[in-house]
């Protein structure tokens, strides 16, 4: 694997191995500030980004040893809405920043896995955008978020909060593959 390609999938990985944890540690705050369905979706979109980061080690499957690994991450924990603008702002980083740099270095020098792998994450990074957003306008109402359910697909990350897909939007895996919250 070129190695330009393979710094950038080792910095995804940390970055959203990092989004993992501090989604988990914001859907507690969210729990406990009493916005039970917005602690499901930081929980579902935690495993979301674990499934990214995932994805992102297995394209790194021919490459070993350690290695410093520089990735951007958000820290702080406040209001359950200062939480969630923290996640938005995250989200809408790795669609209009990151990944966008990453597959286009991934393209020119032809590593597919690679791309592959970071377009899953873009276009679930997109929803995942969307939902803290309704998130946070129900939160700043002083609401739960209203969900019918709170599903996430383990092939690609996607998350619904209406459970009507009959297959994943993204990936097209089943239904009967995802996972509620």
């Amino acid at each position: 694997m070129n190695a330009m390609t393979a710094e950038n999938l080792r910095s995804a990985f940390g970055g959203e191995s990092q989004a993992h944890m501090r989604y988990r540690i914001w859907g507690d705050k969210a729990k406990k500030d009493g916005f039970p369905t917005v602690a499901r979706l930081f929980m579902a979109t935690s495993d979301a980004e674990e499934v990214h980061a995932t994805l992102h080690f297995k394209a790194l499957k021919d490459i070993s040893g350690d290695f410093l690994v520089a990735s951007g991450a958000g820290f702080g924990l406040s209001s359950t809405s200062d939480n969630l603008q923290g996640a938005i702002n995250g989200e809408l980083h790795e669609v209009n920043q990151m990944y966008p740099a990453y597959i286009a270095v991934a393209e020119m020098q032809g590593e597919k896995t690679a791309v592959s792998a970071m377009r899953f994450a873009i276009e679930a990074e997109k929803v995942h955008a969307d939902l803290f957003t309704k998130a946070k306008e129900a939160v700043d109402a002083g609401k739960d978020l209203e969900a019918k359910v709170v599903e996430l697909c383990p092939i690609c990350g996607y998350i619904s909060l209406t459970g009507e897909e009959d297959n994943c939007p993204l990936c097209k895996a089943k239904k009967e593959l995802f996972i509620a919250y």
